[in-house]
Formats: structure tokens, sequence, C-alpha cells
């Protein structure tokens, strides 16, 4: 019924704590599964686009379409479907460039992410549009009710599937090869 400044405060800073450790965790998890932190770096920061694009969203078209768009439990719960279905398609891509580096060596990682994304992109396309084409339904028929949450999921699908391509790999390519041209310098600096 009535909520306090200093319990909402609580809650406030309780869910950016939630947030913080959760988004921690899955860097740790991916950095130790692909033994390098930059992939987990890419799977964060595709993360935090994604939320931050549904969110985004919500708060613009909060009103002026015809179906509520509340932040409620409905909408934490679509919000977290996202962040899940986003990471695992990160993670099958990661899954496969790694698995293009142990096959091909001799190849540059560029060329190994290039047609490791190439090899993965029909998959990605197809399961997102058969999930697109689902939640379309279930927007189109499913009721008031869940409509909010419907649309929650078909933007974050939608964002979450080219985010895992063209946000999490590109995060991750850009930050391990920063890495190697710093090492290159020092090695310079250090010959001459």
């Amino acid at each position: 019924q009535k909520v306090e400044p200093t319990i909402a405060y609580s809650l406030l800073r309780k869910a950016f704590l939630a947030v913080f450790f959760s988004l921690l965790i899955i860097f740790i998890y991916i950095a130790i599964r692909f033994k390098k932190w930059q992939w987990g770096l890419g799977g964060v920061v595709s993360l935090f686009h994604d939320t931050f694009i549904v969110i985004t969203i919500f708060s613009l078209f909060n009103g002026i379409l015809p179906f509520s768009l509340e932040i409620d439990q409905h909408f934490i719960a679509a919000i977290l479907t996202v962040i899940g279905y986003s990471i695992m398609d990160s993670v099958i891509i990661f899954d496969r460039i790694r698995e293009y580096q142990t096959l091909y060596p001799k190849r540059d990682m560029k060329t190994n992410m290039n047609a490791a994304i190439n090899s993965t992109l029909n998959r990605t396309l197809n399961t997102s549009g058969i999930t697109l084409m689902v939640l379309l339904a279930m927007f189109i028929f499913g009721g008031e009710v869940i409509r909010g949450f419907t649309f929650a999921l078909l933007i974050g699908i939608a964002i979450g599937t080219y985010s895992s391509v063209l946000n999490a790999t590109p995060v991750a390519y850009d930050t391990i090869q920063w890495l190697v041209r710093r090492k290159e310098k020092k090695a310079l600096k250090a010959a001459k």
C-alpha cells in the first residue's frame, strides 16, 4: 500500500547490486569457459545493450502505444528471458569461433571469427525468426494481459539477435587486438 523513501532506496540499492553481481557472474563464467576475459566482456556489453534498448523503448513509447507498457513483474520476466536468450546466442557464436581457432590455427583471428559468424548466422536467424513468429502470434492473439510482455520479448529477441553478432564478437575481437598491439608496442620499446 505504502512504500517509504527509505524502503524504496533500499530496494533500488538491492536491485542495482543484484544486477551488478549477476553481470559479474556471467562475465566470470564466460571468461572461464573461453579462457579469456575478453569474451566475457563482449557478452556483458551485449547484455547491457539488449536490456538498455528494451527499457529505452518501453520508456519512450509508454502512453503512446495502445497497450500497457508498465514495468512490472511481467516486464522483469521478459528482460530476464531476453538476457538468457541473448547470452546463449553469444555463447554459441563464441563456441564456433573457438572451434574454428582449433581447426584452423594458422588463420588469423579475424578470418576465423568471420567464418564462424557466417557458419552460425543461418542457425541464429532461423531460431530467432521462428521465435519471433511465435511471439508475434502471441502479441496479436494473446490478449491485453500479456501484450506488454510479448512486446518486450519481441523487441528483446530482435535486438539480442543482432547484438550477439554485431556487438559481443566485435567487442571481444577489438579488446583482444588492443592487447596484442599493446604487447607489440612494449616489445618494440624494449628492443630499442
